[in-house]
């Protein structure tokens, strides 16, 4: 059930908070109020299309808020399933709105358009002022048979559209074979170029990377043996005036020195010392540089290699992995190929069995649809009857075509309302508020089917007035005692039915427009009767009317 809504700075709606009851909550108020704001607002939260003019003038950011009360265990297992938790029974929905960008969340967790859609679909179903209009496509009247057949549709359908998926794989891999001799030997021809160059190539996985860093190393160790050998005419090769040469005269000159006195000899040896250093250093010098050495065969058949593996990795894949499985496909398409007939003919085999598999669960869901058909055809014309279509025939009748996605046949609905007049399509049904009738019956329905917490009607009084208006008014009082509803009304007769009555009004503060939302007390609601029966001029005739309509309903069982 929807507990409250909480909208700020959305645009004539500076800040307001309403909260709503069980039963039949209806919104009334002048036009242009902001009736559909209100809804607007609701709508947003779930994720309905936003623009940047919705937000209040002067204001930086819009926020809707919609607080939900868990209290079937069936739907807050569904929640479960979906990692929403509600708190003390309690699940919030919001959206921040701000230019350019909006953010949903999920009890303060943000969550994606998509995740907010899904959930919001377990918890309140919106009927807007045109969406009876939807009833005249006929694609969607299979969608609604389904949802009223809810589990016993549901499990054929789910067998069905596995089987479909499994015939439809088995159809195309038939018709990637079906293919004539000569194409057929062109591409074993290609394929066989392809298999051999890669296997004769002897790919090795991690191999390119070795590659590459051996290649390196030569491109690099051409310079760096430059840098060596100079380093060692330095410290130790030919030069004259080399470090070891030039260390050698100062040891000699030192071992006169160390004969004299102590510091003389610590010198000396100190000299000692760094000649057996530079002396090593100078052997790991020559090793370091004699591993730099390579022949220029070496370094050809390292570049070759390399070019042939980057030439294998340009046309079968990024790495050497993708490319060795790029070869165990192809040669698998080759065994298809080179074995054509038998390959066929187990294809055709397949082909033929999921092919009667399918049709097997298309019928069981062909004969399910029927049995469900009949009992929609017969609840819808019982609800209509209750909406003052006294004569009404309606009817779903059902046309065989080829197999899809949702099974093999379609589903239209057909209405007459009037004694001796022939049944027509939906589409070709003119008038709206009969098609808001119509919606009215399904959404009623509907409503058992899906336990849904809470229903909303965007002035489902559409086209509708007097005896009609007030078995609309019925109805959805009787929905009302099964969910939560909303309904936003100008007719009086409906508004008289409800639970709960709140008014919508506009009003001028400091120069700004702003809507308020008011829940009335029973003379505040008897007021605002009278004002939807008499307008401007609210005589004691209107007021007396008004007072009437609110006792009838009393008397009906309508809590006051």
């Amino acid at each position: 059930m929807l507990q409250s809504i909480y909208v700020k700075n959305l645009a004539l709606m500076d800040e307001i908070e309403v909260d709503f009851q069980g039963g039949l909550n209806v919104l009334t108020g002048e036009t242009g109020a902001g009736k559909s704001i209100l809804l607007g607002s609701v709508d947003l939260a779930l994720g309905g299309r936003y623009t940047g003019d919705m937000i209040r003038a002067g204001a930086s950011y819009g926020l809707v808020e919609l607080t939900f009360l868990i209290e079937e265990k069936r739907l807050e297992q569904a929640l479960n399933e979906r990692d929403v938790f509600s708190e003390d029974g309690i699940v919030v929905l919001s959206r921040r709105l701000m230019e350019g960008r909006s953010v949903s969340k999920i009890n303060g967790e943000t969550v994606s358009k998509g995740q907010l859609s899904e959930i919001a679909d377990l918890l309140i179903h919106i009927h807007g002022q045109h969406e009876h209009q939807t009833l005249r496509h006929k694609k969607n009247h299979l969608m609604v048979l389904d949802r009223f057949g809810g589990d016993k549709i549901e499990a054929i359908k789910a067998e069905y559209k596995k089987a479909y998926q499994i015939y439809r794989s088995c159809k195309k891999d038939l018709e990637e074979m079906d293919t004539d001799e000569v194409s057929r030997k062109k591409e074993m021809a290609f394929i066989e170029f392809e298999i051999q160059e890669i296997e004769e190539a002897h790919l090795q996985v991690g191999e390119d990377e070795e590659c590459e860093s051996e290649y390196r190393r030569m491109i690099d160790g051409k310079k760096l043996t430059e840098y060596t050998s100079a380093a060692y005419q330095y410290t130790g090769g030919s030069n004259e005036a080399n470090a070891s040469d030039l260390l050698s005269r100062a040891i000699l000159s030192l071992s006169q020195v160390e004969k004299y006195d102590e510091q003389g000899t610590g010198l000396y040896q100190q000299a000692v010392e760094i000649d057996n250093l530079l002396a090593d250093f100078n052997r790991e010098l020559i090793e370091y540089e004699q591993s730099l050495e390579f022949s220029e065969a070496d370094f050809y058949e390292v570049e070759r290699r390399l070019n042939q593996i980057n030439h294998l990795k340009s046309k079968y894949g990024s790495t050497i992995e993708a490319v060795l499985l790029y070869l165990e496909e192809r040669s698998e398409t080759l065994e298809s190929l080179s074995n054509y007939e038998s390959h066929l003919a187990n294809l055709q085999n397949k082909w033929i069995t999921a092919e009667e598999n399918l049709a097997k669960t298309a019928e069981q869901l062909f004969v399910q649809r029927k049995i469900v058909g009949k009992d929609f055809v017969e609840a819808v014309s019982a609800g209509l009857k209750d909406l003052n279509f006294l004569d009404v025939r309606f009817e779903a009748q059902f046309e065989v075509s080829n197999y899809g996605l949702e099974g093999k046949e379609e589903v239209e609905f057909y209405l007459s309302t009037n004694p001796g007049e022939p049944l027509k399509p939906l589409g070709n049904i003119a008038s709206g508020g009969e098609l808001s009738r119509v919606m009215l019956v399904i959404k009623t329905l509907l409503a058992d089917k899906d336990e849904t917490g809470t229903l909303i009607f965007d002035e489902i009084d559409t086209g509708i007035s007097g005896i009609t208006a007030t078995k609309v008014a019925q109805k959805l009082h009787l929905i009302g005692q099964k969910c939560q509803v909303l309904c936003i009304t100008h007719l009086a007769g409906i508004a008289s039915m409800a639970d709960v009555h709140y008014l919508i009004e506009k009003r001028s503060v400091q120069n700004k427009t702003k809507t308020d939302i008011v829940c009335l007390e029973k003379e505040q609601s008897i007021q605002e009767l009278a004002r939807i029966l008499g307008g401007d001029k609210i005589t004691e005739n209107v007021l007396k009317t008004a007072r009437e309509m609110k006792e009838q309903r009393k008397r009906m069982g309508v809590k006051l």
